[in-house]
C-alpha cells in the first residue's frame, strides 16, 4: 500500500476517532494554535461516560469542551504546561492545575516516562505533501514527543494549517498517524497582541538603545515585546538573527523592514528559528511555504547551551514584579497562576553564556490593582506565595520606562540603589526606607 492508500483508508468521523480513548487514559492535545476544536467537542460528548482521564496541553487557545463537560471533576484531570487566559480562568475555577517546568525539560520529561504513559494524542495537521508528510503548521514544541511516545495518534486535516519547513524531528508522515479527521478548514485561531501603551513604547526605546547590528534576538510574549520588535522595523537595526521561542507579529514587521539576515548567527545562520507561533493571520500567511523559517521543538530551541551558541543574543521577557535583590516574578500573583515558567530562565540564562548577550527584564513601573490603587512592581521583597522565575543570580538587566538597570557583578546594596532609580518616583523614598530597614545600604541614590 502507498502512503495516499494508507492516508485515505485512516480517515474517520471525529466520534469514531475518539472512541480509542479508555478509562483511565492520559490525553494531549495539539499546542497553541493547533489544538483541535473538532476532536476536542468529539471528545467533549465521550467524557461523561469515562473515568480518572489527565488531559494535558499547552497554551490552548480556547477552553476545552472536554473541561466544560466535568465541572465536578468527576471524569477528567486537566493539566496545563503553560497557561493561556483560556486556562488560567479555568485555573481560577478550579478545572485547571499547573505544571512548573522549564519549557525546554518537556520533551525529556516525557521520554522519562515522568507523567506516565501517553494513550491519546489529538493533533491537527495540514493535508500531506506530495512526498506523505503532514505539516504540524505552527507549533513544534513537545509534538514531537508526543508523536513519537503517544500509543494513538489521531490528527485532524485543516487545509488553513500553514506549511512550515521544518528540522527533521519535526516532519511528520501519515505512516506515523492511527486515525484523520477531515475537519471544517476553519481558520486557526487568532492571538492578536493589544496595541501599546506610552510606557511600554518608552521601555522598548530603551530596549533597542541596547541592540546592536548583527544581534540574535528573541522577543518574550506580551505587548511590549511586540512596541520593541515594531521599533527595531524602523530602527535602521541590519543584519539581526532570531533564535526564540515564540514568534509573534513583530517579527515579520522586523523581516520586512529589512532588518533579519542571520547572517552572523552561528547556529542555523539565515534562518529565523522558534518553536511555535502565535498571532494573527498575516503571521500565519508569512509561515507559510517561507524557506527563511525553521521550526524545531523546544528541546532545541530553548535549550540554554543552544541558545548561547549564538554571539550577542538579546533576549527579551516580561515581568510581574522584580524585588530589591534582583529576584524576578513573572507567572504568578501571589498563589494565582497567570501564565508560567515558558522559556523565561531557558532565555535569560542563555543570555549569560552567550559571547556578548544581553538577559533583559522588562516591566512597567506601576500597576493599578482592582481597588483602583496605583502599586509599585518594583518591592523591598517579593510577597507571600510569589513565585520566583528568574532567580537574582541570572538577572541582568531590568528596565522600566524610568530607565536600564544593570545588575551585573553589583553588591545586594548596589542592585536594590539601581532598581530604585528605575522605579516610579512616587515610591522611591518607601523603596529606600524598606531597604534600610532590612539592612540594604542605598544612601547614594539620595545624592
Amino acid at each position: 500500500m502507498n502512503w495516499k492508500e494508507d492516508y485515505e483508508a485512516k480517515f474517520k468521523s471525529a466520534e469514531e476517532a475518539v472512541s480509542v480513548v479508555r478509562d483511565g487514559d492520559q490525553v494531549v492535545y495539539g499546542e497553541f494554535a493547533m489544538a483541535s476544536m473538532t476532536l476536542d467537542a468529539a471528545f467533549a460528548a465521550r467524557v461523561p461516560q469515562l473515568h480518572d482521564i489527565i488531559l494535558r496541553s499547552t497554551t490552548c487557545l480556547f477552553p476545552p469542551k472536554a473541561v466544560l463537560a466535568d465541572p465536578k471533576l468527576e471524569h477528567l484531570m486537566y493539566n496545563d504546561w503553560h497557561f493561556s487566559p483560556a486556562s488560567r480562568k479555568l485555573c481560577d475555577a478550579g478545572l485547571c492545575r499547573y505544571v512548573p517546568m522549564n519549557y525546554h525539560a518537556g520533551p525529556e520529561t516525557i521520554r522519562r516516562g515522568l507523567i506516565g504513559q501517553i494513550d491519546v494524542a489529538m493533533l491537527m495537521v495540514s493535508p500531506p505533501d506530495e512526498e506523505g508528510y503532514v505539516s504540524l503548521g505552527t507549533s513544534s514544541s513537545i509534538t514531537p514527543t508526543y508523536i513519537q511516545n503517544a500509543r494513538h495518534i489521531i490528527a485532524e486535516v485543516n487545509e488553513s494549517v500553514p506549511r512550515t519547513f521544518c528540522d527533521e524531528a519535526s516532519r511528520v508522515h501519515v505512516s506515523q498517524i492511527d486515525c484523520f479527521v477531515q475537519g471544517p478548514n476553519r481558520p486557526l485561531i487568532e492571538a492578536p497582541t493589544p496595541p501599546p501603551t506610552k510606557v511600554d513604547e518608552k521601555i522598548a526605546e530603551l530596549v533597542v538603545s541596547l541592540v546592536d547590528n548583527g544581534a540574535c534576538i528573541q522577543l518574550g510574549i506580551g505587548a511590549m515585546p511586540n512596541a520593541v520588535g515594531e521599533l527595531i522595523a524602523l530602527s535602521g537595526l541590519r543584519d539581526l538573527g532570531v533564535h526564540t521561542e515564540m514568534l509573534c507579529d513583530a517579527y515579520v514587521a522586523m523581516a520586512e523592514g529589512g532588518c533579519i539576515s542571520g547572517r552572523y548567527k552561528t547556529t542555523d545562520p539565515g534562518k529565523i528559528v522558534y518553536t511555535f507561533a502565535m498571532g494573527t493571520k498575516k503571521l500565519y500567511d508569512f509561515l507559510d511555504g517561507n524557506s527563511d523559517c525553521l521550526l524545531a521543538p523546544v528541546d532545541y530551541t530553548n535549550d540554554p547551551y543552544i541558545i548561547a551558541r549564538n554571539d550577542n543574543m538579546v533576549c527579551l521577557n516580561n515581568a510581574i514584579e522584580v524585588d530589591l535583590y534582583g529576584q524576578v516574578a513573572s507567572e504568578t500573583s501571589g498563589p494565582r497562576q497567570i501564565s508560567g515558567t515558558g522559556g523565561q530562565l531557558d532565555f535569560i540564562s542563555a543570555a549569560a553564556r552567550s559571547k556578548g548577550g544581553k538577559g533583559l527584564v522588562c516591566l512597567s513601573s506601576t500597576y493599578t490593582d482592582r481597588d483602583g490603587s496605583v502599586r509599585s512592581r518594583i518591592l523591598p521583597h517579593l510577597g507571600p506565595c510569589q513565585i520566583v522565575t528568574v532567580p537574582r543570580s541570572f538577572n541582568q538587566f531590568v528596565i522600566t520606562e524610568y530607565g536600564i538597570a544593570d545588575l551585573r557583578a553589583k553588591t545586594t546594596w548596589e542592585r536594590a540603589e539601581a532598581l530604585i532609580s528605575i522605579a516610579h518616583p512616587d515610591f522611591r523614598e518607601e523603596l529606600i526606607r524598606e531597604a534600610e530597614a532590612q539592612g540594604l545600604r542605598v544612601r547614594h541614590i539620595r545624592e
